[in-house]
């Protein structure tokens, strides 16, 4: 935010000379909202489980009376979760379009809906909980899609899955080891980006001074993210066919692309989609309009990627 500097009122101060609020901007210098896309056509993947068909014997086993609950528990987040992605789109983009539907039916709704991208959500239950034919019709499909895709944390995770990585805790033991009192990255936390010529980090890892991204009372370089975080699990090493894009100190895998075969994937371990999510509430300490400018961008980037991957 721009700093407060002193005024001197031995006259009176022209409204441009008055500090953040007072000047009745509406964003900070750095944050300027503003359509730069004309038109986007976006599937909203929803991973997280609806009904009794979603979930594997295992699942039902081990819920048992409790399925229920966790069942309508998990509908509610995917609203919130789903909403949040569609709200990116519809503040990015002049012309939106967009469709959400379950992960078990994305396959279809692609070839019907023949969308520009593909932005997948999070997930709150380990994989050995869904119907192992929902994971298996995914990943024919993800392995094989040339619609550019966005998978963010639990469909990261899903996405390594698919091209053949194993998911582990953030202290290395299998999921089924250690269902409860995981290590958690959680907040807003650094993330430091390796490969910083990635076009989806335009604006970001460029060394513009003019656009400095000041948190606080952080200064940020220009290879570190600072982003949303919310997961017990990451993907054990880089799939095949994936170039890691960045990472942190308690996971490894934080981002990774393919750029192969004809297939545009991009998977963040982080919550991007967050952008616009504070937007509606009362600032706090953690909830500022700026604090996920990070991810904003990023979402900004990949949609105009996958406009230019369509048209290629």
């Amino acid at each position: 935010m721009l700093d407060e500097m002193p005024v001197s009122f031995t006259s009176k101060p022209t409204l441009a000379e008055l500090p953040f609020p007072y000047n009745k901007r509406p964003y900070c210098r750095y944050q300027p909202i503003e359509k730069k896309i004309e038109h986007a056509k976006v599937l909203i993947m929803n991973n997280l489980l609806r009904y009794e068909t979603d979930v594997s014997n295992l699942a039902i086993e081990e819920w048992n009376e409790d399925l229920s609950t966790k069942l309508n528990f998990e509908r509610k987040i995917s609203s919130m979760a789903c909403n949040n992605i569609a709200q990116n789109v519809l503040r990015l983009v002049k012309q939106p379009k967009t469709l959400t539907v379950h992960l078990s039916e994305v396959a279809d709704a692609a070839k019907s809906f023949q969308p520009d991208a593909i932005v997948m959500s999070g997930t709150l239950s380990d994989f050995d909980y869904y119907n192992p034919a929902h994971i298996a019709k995914f990943t024919e499909f993800i392995t094989t899609t040339k619609i550019p895709v966005l998978a963010i944390c639990g469909a990261h995770q899903l996405v390594g899955i698919g091209f053949g990585a194993e998911l582990t805790t953030l202290d290395e033991f299998a999921p089924s080891e250690k269902r409860t009192d995981r290590i958690i990255e959680y907040q807003y936390r650094f993330v430091k980006i390796t490969d910083t010529s990635d076009p989806i980090f335009a604006g970001i890892a460029n060394g513009d001074t003019e656009d400095a991204r000041v948190w606080q009372d952080y200064t940020l370089e220009d290879d570190i993210l600072r982003v949303w975080q919310n997961h017990g699990l990451q993907i054990d090493g880089i799939p095949r066919g994936f170039k890691l894009l960045a990472t942190s100190y308690l996971c490894r895998n934080q981002m990774m692309v393919k750029r192969s075969e004809g297939q545009l994937i991009y998977g963040v371990q982080f919550h991007l989609e967050k952008s616009f999510e504070d937007w509606s509430k009362n600032p706090t300490r953690w909830e500022h309009v700026n604090e996920s400018r990070d991810g904003r961008i990023l979402f900004e980037n990949f949609l105009k990627l996958a406009l230019q991957h369509k048209a290629a």
